[in-house]
């Protein structure tokens, strides 16, 4: 599992988190993502891109591309809310799992391996739409 590092292709025109074809695996604990990577390798889910995103990178480099400031107008799509929640979940320690899933087959595989763990959150992000998976 790489790093996470914020790359201009994650973002929309407008500089908002958008990272089309990843899902975005929030976890309680960092032993889970760890175990997420172990177990997605393991069930053969190979050559793709998979990143650690400590809560401190979702608070600095994901949370910086919204605005706080709540008198602006708002966000034409839910990119913002998401990130906000992010944010919430990661001020309580939760970690996060990014993983290229650019097609249906991969998302379904990916979360088999996602309900056999804890996770708090799991979203999926395709083109104009951000899929919440449960």
């Amino acid at each position: 599992m790489k790093p996470f590092a914020l790359q201009s292709r994650m973002l929309t025109m407008r500089g908002v988190f958008y990272p089309t074809g990843y899902m975005f695996v929030m976890l309680p604990r960092l032993e889970d993502a760890e175990r997420l990577d172990h177990d997605l390798e393991s069930s053969g889910y190979r050559g793709h891109d998979v990143m650690l995103v400590p809560p401190d990178a979702i608070l600095k480099q994901i949370g910086a591309t919204i605005s706080h400031d709540f008198d602006t107008l708002p966000s034409l799509g839910t990119e913002a809310a998401t990130v906000l929640e992010y944010e919430r979940l990661a001020r309580q320690g939760d970690c996060a799992v990014l993983i290229h899933a650019p097609t249906r087959q991969d998302s379904e595989t990916v979360m088999d391996v996602v309900h056999t763990l804890p996770f708090s959150r799991a979203t999926r992000y395709r083109p104009l739409v951000i899929e919440e998976l449960n």
